[in-house]
């Protein structure tokens, strides 16, 4: 295990670096309220949006700690060493080699910037935290106290400054290439794989980056089975299919959906089209600044009709690695009873699902702006039929 303080390269966004600066002093304006003398973070996104961390390697323990002053401190695998160099040349940074334990590297880390009788803040709700890491932790370091604080950059990530809404732009730009390119293909006897392929290669040749999730590309039959993708299947005249996913330009993504019908659709696939268009233009109407979450769910709801309750009708996006491109396991929906106040700023993928007389989604990616939101993916909304 070494620690040292490395040098090299600029990061590679230094028109980025005062944003940076600025999330870094507003943490840690939070973590003196909080009574808090270093925070460690292992989401992949909290690292991104403090430092510009952007790689693949955190499916090794990667943490970040930082302290109420002084230069943060990245604990990662040692070989991550070069990455670490040539992106974050300003942090000190901890390496594990193969074989040893992460929490020792990690506690030797915290020993160095958290006195003995301080609290330490650790994401506990997080994905990317193993009990065995965190137990080792307590176990080097008794002396100090740990809280929660999952949530802690919650608030400042929910709004997105220009610089952000600016990738998210881009990013829908990517989605609505990708996706009139896997509505092309899905043609009558067209392997589902075939259309997926032609997806990835339009939001690739489109400047998108891997997203944070695949691609969704299953027939309508089995829309109820919300995590699954392409199979071995061949599309059907007048069996709907179900495609959604997300561009991603610098880690941000703009997710849409749509359902096409290869051949011809059928009446209930009309009616249940209707009813979905209908539901999100109401939620488009009803996201706006001042509103409440669960009030945009109530008009979504009035617009459906009779449709079943689903558990939401839209949910916050923006920096996401995979497995996920919302960016953790906590995800803020607009759901019923929702309270959380909607701010200029936010971007969420706003859905209308419904299921009745068949299953029918259509989907945007929604900037909330000063007066309103703006759909920022304009993949034509109308039932699609692809001859």
């Amino acid at each position: 295990m070494t620690i040292t303080a490395v040098q090299g390269a600029p990061p590679p966004h230094p028109h980025e670096d005062s944003e940076r600066h600025s999330r870094i002093k507003a943490l840690r304006a939070a973590m003196a309220t909080r009574g808090l003398v270093a925070v460690a973070l292992t989401s992949p996104e909290n690292v991104y949006y403090l430092l510009g961390l952007d790689h693949l390697g955190y499916f090794a323990f990667t943490m970040l700690v930082l302290p109420a002053e002084g230069d943060p401190v990245l604990v990662t695998r040692e070989m991550e060493r070069t990455t670490v160099l040539a992106q974050v040349p300003e942090v000190r940074h901890v390496t594990f080699a193969d074989g040893e334990d992460p929490a020792c590297a990690a506690s030797r880390a915290l020993r160095h910037v958290a006195p003995d009788g301080g609290t330490v803040g650790i994401e506990g709700r997080g994905s990317f935290l193993p009990p065995a890491v965190l137990d080792g932790l307590r176990a080097v370091l008794p002396a100090l106290a740990w809280e929660d604080c999952t949530g802690l950059l919650a608030s400042a990530r929910a709004v997105q400054s220009a610089t952000e809404t600016g990738c998210a732009r881009r990013a829908a730009v990517v989605s609505d290439a990708a996706m009139q390119a896997g509505i092309a293909a899905a043609r009558p006897g067209v392997a589902e794989r075939d259309v997926a392929a032609a997806t990835y290669h339009a939001m690739i040749s489109a400047g998108g980056e891997a997203p944070g999730f695949v691609p969704l590309i299953r027939p309508v039959a089995m829309l109820g089975q919300e995590h699954v993708t392409w199979g071995d299947r061949h599309l059907h005249a007048g069996h709907g299919l179900f495609l959604e996913l997300s561009g991603c330009v610098r880690r941000y993504h703009a997710p849409l959906s749509r359902t096409v019908y290869p051949g011809y659709a059928p009446p209930e696939a009309v009616e249940a089209a209707e009813s979905a268009l209908a539901g999100l233009a109401a939620a488009r109407t009803a996201l706006r600044p001042g509103a409440r979450t669960g009030e945009v769910f109530a008009a979504w709801q009035r617009a459906v009709g009779g449709m079943p309750r689903r558990h939401h009708c839209g949910y916050l996006v923006g920096i996401g690695y995979p497995p996920s491109w919302v960016g953790g396991p906590e995800v803020l929906g607009i759901r019923p009873g929702g309270d959380v106040e909607v701010v200029a700023g936010m971007v969420f993928h706003l859905m209308s699902w419904v299921e009745r007389p068949v299953g029918h989604v259509v989907s945007d990616t929604a900037l909330v702006t000063e007066d309103g939101c703006e759909l920022l993916t304009t993949v034509s909304r109308e039932l699609t039929v692809v001859a």
